[in-house]
């Protein structure tokens, strides 16, 4: 599921949603760089964390 998220894309982390809207930044290999309105730029490890996208928001 991570692979298909492309720069731009908003997303949520589905262990901090205190985190709030993430936007992606950047998504290589299995490095996922995500800009969270509440907790700033975080660099997720794909293999263990699967993000959850966000539509018509």
């Amino acid at each position: 599921m991570n692979g298909s998220l492309e720069p731009g894309m908003l997303v949520r982390h589905p262990t901090e949603p205190d985190w709030g809207l993430g936007q992606v930044q950047s998504n290589i290999g299995a490095r996922i760089t995500v800009n969270f309105e509440h907790q700033g730029k975080v660099v997720i490890d794909g293999r263990r964390i699967t993000l959850i996208p966000v539509f018509g928001v």
